[in-house]
Protein backbone atom coordinates (compact mmCIF):
# COMPACT_ATOMS: atom_id res chain seq x y z
CA UNK A 1 0.00 0.00 0.00
CA UNK A 2 1.55 3.34 -0.83
CA UNK A 3 1.54 5.79 1.51
CA UNK A 4 -1.53 8.02 -0.52
CA UNK A 5 -3.43 4.80 -0.03
CA UNK A 6 -2.23 4.75 3.72
CA UNK A 7 -3.21 8.23 4.56
CA UNK A 8 -6.85 7.51 2.79
CA UNK A 9 -7.19 4.66 5.20
CA UNK A 10 -6.85 6.83 7.50
CA UNK A 11 -9.32 9.34 6.43
CA UNK A 12 -11.84 6.67 6.10
CA UNK A 13 -11.54 6.00 9.96
CA UNK A 14 -12.42 9.28 10.93
CA UNK A 15 -11.08 10.45 14.25
CA UNK A 16 -10.83 8.28 17.19
CA UNK A 17 -13.83 8.65 19.70
CA UNK A 18 -12.68 9.78 22.79
CA UNK A 19 -15.28 8.63 25.85
CA UNK A 20 -16.51 9.64 28.74
CA UNK A 21 -14.00 10.02 31.50
CA UNK A 22 -10.26 10.12 29.70
CA UNK A 23 -10.64 13.83 28.67
CA UNK A 24 -8.06 16.42 30.17
CA UNK A 25 -11.06 17.84 31.83
CA UNK A 26 -12.37 14.71 33.50
CA UNK A 27 -9.32 13.59 34.58
CA UNK A 28 -8.35 17.07 36.55
CA UNK A 29 -12.39 16.98 38.21
CA UNK A 30 -10.99 13.61 39.55
CA UNK A 31 -8.15 14.93 40.63
CA UNK A 32 -10.41 17.53 42.60
CA UNK A 33 -12.68 14.57 43.82
CA UNK A 34 -10.02 12.40 45.10
CA UNK A 35 -8.05 15.16 46.85
CA UNK A 36 -11.42 16.27 48.79
CA UNK A 37 -12.35 13.30 49.81
CA UNK A 38 -9.10 12.49 51.10
CA UNK A 39 -8.69 15.52 53.08
CA UNK A 40 -12.43 14.69 54.33
CA UNK A 41 -10.97 11.12 55.78
CA UNK A 42 -7.73 12.60 57.33
CA UNK A 43 -9.46 14.91 59.17
CA UNK A 44 -12.09 12.69 60.04
CA UNK A 45 -9.19 10.18 61.10
CA UNK A 46 -7.10 12.15 63.12
CA UNK A 47 -10.18 14.54 64.43
CA UNK A 48 -9.87 13.27 68.03
CA UNK A 49 -5.98 14.54 68.47
CA UNK A 50 -6.78 17.20 66.42
CA UNK A 51 -9.51 18.64 68.04
CA UNK A 52 -8.07 17.79 71.93
CA UNK A 53 -4.95 19.41 69.88
CA UNK A 54 -7.34 22.97 69.55
CA UNK A 55 -7.77 23.18 72.85
CA UNK A 56 -4.18 23.26 74.42
CA UNK A 57 -2.54 26.61 74.94
CA UNK A 58 0.85 27.21 73.43
CA UNK A 59 2.29 26.76 76.54
CA UNK A 60 5.60 25.00 75.97
CA UNK A 61 5.07 22.76 79.04
CA UNK A 62 1.99 21.39 77.27
CA UNK A 63 4.19 19.52 74.55
CA UNK A 64 4.38 16.00 75.83
CA UNK A 65 0.23 16.82 75.70
CA UNK A 66 0.08 17.66 72.38
CA UNK A 67 2.28 14.73 71.16
CA UNK A 68 -0.28 12.27 72.30
CA UNK A 69 -2.53 14.44 70.37
CA UNK A 70 -0.99 13.96 67.34
CA UNK A 71 -0.49 10.23 67.51
CA UNK A 72 -3.59 9.52 65.06
CA UNK A 73 -2.19 11.58 62.81
CA UNK A 74 0.72 9.42 61.41
CA UNK A 75 -2.14 6.43 60.94
CA UNK A 76 -4.01 9.20 59.22
CA UNK A 77 -1.07 10.64 56.93
CA UNK A 78 -0.12 7.02 56.23
CA UNK A 79 -3.40 6.31 55.27
CA UNK A 80 -3.97 9.42 52.34
CA UNK A 81 -0.62 8.36 51.18
CA UNK A 82 -2.20 4.88 50.27
CA UNK A 83 -5.07 6.73 48.94
CA UNK A 84 -3.15 9.51 46.39
CA UNK A 85 -0.96 6.63 45.30
CA UNK A 86 -3.60 4.04 44.53
CA UNK A 87 -6.11 6.73 43.06
CA UNK A 88 -7.90 6.37 39.83
CA UNK A 89 -7.36 8.45 36.57
CA UNK A 90 -11.70 7.97 35.41
CA UNK A 91 -13.50 9.97 36.44
CA UNK A 92 -16.35 6.97 36.08
CA UNK A 93 -14.50 4.49 38.45
CA UNK A 94 -13.39 6.61 41.39
CA UNK A 95 -13.35 5.06 44.61
CA UNK A 96 -10.94 7.30 46.89
CA UNK A 97 -12.97 6.98 50.34
CA UNK A 98 -12.60 2.82 50.07
CA UNK A 99 -8.74 3.59 49.21
CA UNK A 100 -8.35 5.68 52.40
CA UNK A 101 -10.38 3.49 54.70
CA UNK A 102 -8.55 0.03 52.83
CA UNK A 103 -4.73 2.44 53.84
CA UNK A 104 -5.80 2.73 57.28
CA UNK A 105 -6.53 -1.08 57.66
CA UNK A 106 -3.27 -2.10 56.48
CA UNK A 107 -1.27 0.81 57.60
CA UNK A 108 -2.41 2.24 61.06
CA UNK A 109 -0.02 -0.58 63.03
CA UNK A 110 3.10 -0.26 60.76
CA UNK A 111 2.36 3.68 61.06
CA UNK A 112 2.43 3.97 64.63
CA UNK A 113 4.98 2.10 65.38
CA UNK A 114 7.14 4.32 63.89
CA UNK A 115 5.38 7.76 64.39
CA UNK A 116 5.15 7.38 67.90
CA UNK A 117 8.94 6.79 68.76
CA UNK A 118 9.51 9.73 65.80
CA UNK A 119 6.79 11.75 67.35
CA UNK A 120 8.28 11.22 70.91
CA UNK A 121 11.92 12.02 70.17
CA UNK A 122 11.04 15.12 68.10
CA UNK A 123 9.19 16.00 71.20
CA UNK A 124 11.98 15.71 73.22
CA UNK A 125 14.17 17.85 71.12
CA UNK A 126 11.40 20.68 70.95
CA UNK A 127 11.10 20.76 74.57
CA UNK A 128 14.96 20.99 75.17
CA UNK A 129 14.71 23.77 72.58
CA UNK A 130 11.78 25.64 74.08
CA UNK A 131 13.22 25.35 78.01
CA UNK A 132 17.38 26.12 76.36
CA UNK A 133 17.81 29.24 78.03
CA UNK A 134 17.31 27.48 81.92
CA UNK A 135 19.92 24.52 80.29
CA UNK A 136 23.04 27.53 80.64
CA UNK A 137 24.17 25.31 77.44
CA UNK A 138 26.24 27.05 74.93
CA UNK A 139 24.49 28.35 71.52
CA UNK A 140 25.51 25.67 69.05
CA UNK A 141 23.49 22.75 70.99
CA UNK A 142 20.75 24.46 70.13
CA UNK A 143 21.48 25.13 66.53
CA UNK A 144 22.55 20.86 66.40
CA UNK A 145 19.05 20.13 68.14
CA UNK A 146 17.41 21.63 65.17
CA UNK A 147 19.18 20.15 62.77
CA UNK A 148 18.83 16.55 64.06
CA UNK A 149 15.17 17.69 64.35
CA UNK A 150 15.00 18.55 60.71
CA UNK A 151 16.70 15.51 59.70
CA UNK A 152 14.50 13.74 61.66
CA UNK A 153 11.60 14.91 60.07
CA UNK A 154 13.43 14.09 56.59
CA UNK A 155 14.05 10.36 57.94
CA UNK A 156 10.55 10.53 58.72
CA UNK A 157 9.11 11.46 55.34
CA UNK A 158 11.03 8.80 53.56
CA UNK A 159 9.62 6.07 56.09
CA UNK A 160 5.63 7.60 55.73
CA UNK A 161 5.99 6.80 51.98
CA UNK A 162 7.88 3.21 52.27
CA UNK A 163 5.24 2.27 55.24
CA UNK A 164 2.47 3.40 53.14
CA UNK A 165 3.28 1.58 50.11
CA UNK A 166 5.06 -1.99 51.35
CA UNK A 167 4.71 -4.44 53.52
CA UNK A 168 8.17 -4.35 55.39
CA UNK A 169 9.38 -5.17 58.54
CA UNK A 170 9.42 -1.81 61.04
CA UNK A 171 13.35 -2.38 61.15
CA UNK A 172 13.54 -2.56 57.62
CA UNK A 173 11.83 0.37 56.79
CA UNK A 174 13.59 2.18 59.20
CA UNK A 175 16.70 0.88 57.66
CA UNK A 176 15.68 1.85 54.09
CA UNK A 177 14.51 5.07 54.84
CA UNK A 178 17.50 6.35 55.97
CA UNK A 179 19.56 4.57 52.85
CA UNK A 180 17.34 6.75 50.48
CA UNK A 181 17.74 9.99 52.36
CA UNK A 182 21.28 9.83 51.42
CA UNK A 183 21.18 7.90 47.87
CA UNK A 184 18.61 10.35 46.61
CA UNK A 185 19.67 13.38 47.07
CA UNK A 186 16.79 14.74 44.74
CA UNK A 187 14.09 13.37 46.57
CA UNK A 188 15.20 15.02 49.86
CA UNK A 189 15.67 17.95 48.97
CA UNK A 190 11.77 17.60 47.50
CA UNK A 191 10.78 16.69 50.90
CA UNK A 192 12.66 19.00 52.78
CA UNK A 193 11.18 21.79 50.80
CA UNK A 194 7.83 20.75 51.47
CA UNK A 195 8.74 20.54 55.43
CA UNK A 196 9.97 24.19 55.58
CA UNK A 197 6.81 24.69 53.55
CA UNK A 198 4.54 23.67 55.85
CA UNK A 199 6.43 24.71 59.09
CA UNK A 200 6.15 28.23 57.14
CA UNK A 201 2.11 27.74 56.87
CA UNK A 202 2.17 27.04 60.68
CA UNK A 203 4.20 30.25 61.40
CA UNK A 204 2.75 33.12 59.17
CA UNK A 205 -1.11 31.35 59.04
CA UNK A 206 -2.69 29.01 61.29
CA UNK A 207 -2.05 25.44 62.30
CA UNK A 208 -5.22 24.63 60.51
CA UNK A 209 -3.81 25.76 56.84
CA UNK A 210 -1.28 22.78 56.54
CA UNK A 211 -3.96 20.23 57.67
CA UNK A 212 -6.21 21.85 55.02
CA UNK A 213 -3.80 21.70 52.35
CA UNK A 214 -2.55 18.01 53.84
CA UNK A 215 -3.33 16.23 50.31
CA UNK A 216 -1.63 18.82 48.26
CA UNK A 217 0.98 18.30 50.00
CA UNK A 218 1.42 14.47 50.77
CA UNK A 219 0.70 14.48 46.81
CA UNK A 220 3.99 16.35 46.28
CA UNK A 221 5.54 14.13 48.22
CA UNK A 222 4.59 11.25 46.54
CA UNK A 223 5.95 13.12 43.50
CA UNK A 224 9.46 13.66 44.69
CA UNK A 225 9.67 10.19 46.29
CA UNK A 226 8.85 8.63 42.83
CA UNK A 227 12.66 7.08 42.59
CA UNK A 228 12.63 6.22 45.88
CA UNK A 229 9.36 4.04 45.02
CA UNK A 230 10.83 2.71 41.65
CA UNK A 231 13.82 1.39 43.35
CA UNK A 232 12.41 -0.17 46.27
CA UNK A 233 9.67 -1.78 43.73
CA UNK A 234 12.63 -3.22 41.44
CA UNK A 235 15.18 -4.05 44.07
CA UNK A 236 13.61 -4.50 47.21
CA UNK A 237 10.36 -6.26 46.76
CA UNK A 238 9.64 -10.10 44.88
Amino acid sequence: MSVVDESRAGEAQGPRTRTFGDGPLSRAAALVHTLLTVEAMLLTAASPGLGALLVLGPDPSGLPLAAACLLPLGPALAAAVYALHHRGRDLTDLHPARDYWRGWRLNARPALKIWAPLLAWLTVIAFCLTHFAAGGLPGWWAALLAVIGFGCLLWGAHALVLTSLFAFRTADTCRLAAYFLLRHGRTSLGAASLIVLTAGLTLLATEALPALLAPLLLLSLLHACRPVITETEEDFTA
